[in-house]
């Protein structure tokens, strides 16, 4: 039987032999499907406000989510640099802002689910889409509107930084608490299948 260690691929016996490669081959491929959303642009989803909604940040969620913050640290730092080494804008060719941030979004998704599973799967995973996306978009927006940036001003002044909050972060928020649902229950199913097969 595999040891509780809080992590949802112990717990469905997801590649039990070696717990270290089963998380670098998670990692590896949650980080390739982030990179392949940003290159491919499928990434970014049109929404009514007429802006483009991110889920750049949500295979870092889901592998905090499945193999721990350990997964979720790696995945959001690959995330992060990518971000860094492609940035057309000033705000991400800032490394502080455009790794810093994402390190902590899968950690955090760990954590919340973590605690909260208990009280009901779905809500879980739907609470750690949330605050895994809160993480992101907080910390890069609170960063932009106090770090000062080569011309010695912040990236952002406080309302542009609301302003992309109302118009893009609650979008964000939603569509990466549905996938993280969905993803995490089909995960989850297809680990009870698994065990009643063996």
């Amino acid at each position: 039987m595999a040891q509780r260690t809080g992590t949802m691929s112990d717990e469905i016996g997801l590649m039990p032999q070696n717990r270290t490669v089963r998380t670098v081959v998670i990692s590896g491929v949650l980080a390739t499907i982030a990179i392949a959303l940003a290159v491919t642009r499928i990434g970014f989803i049109p929404m009514p406000s007429g802006i483009n909604a991110t889920i750049l940040h949500v295979p870092a969620i889901i592998g905090g989510v499945i193999e721990g913050p350990i997964a979720g640290l790696a995945i959001g730092g690959i995330f992060g640099i990518f971000s860094f080494l492609q940035a057309t804008t000033p705000l991400f060719q800032n490394p502080l802002i455009a790794i810093g941030p994402r390190l902590l979004i899968g950690v955090v998704a760990y954590f919340v689910y973590r605690a909260t599973r208990p009280i009901n799967e779905v809500f879980a995973l739907a609470l750690a889409g949330l605050l895994g996306t809160a993480t992101n978009t907080g910390l890069v927006l609170g960063l932009a509107v106090t770090v000062p940036g080569p011309n010695g001003v912040p990236y952002l002044t406080p309302q542009q930084a609301w302003t992309a909050v109302v118009t893009q972060a609650w979008w964000e928020a939603i569509l990466a608490m549905v996938i993280t649902v969905a993803v995490g229950l089909a995960i989850r199913g297809a680990g009870r299948m698994r065990r009643s097969t063996v």
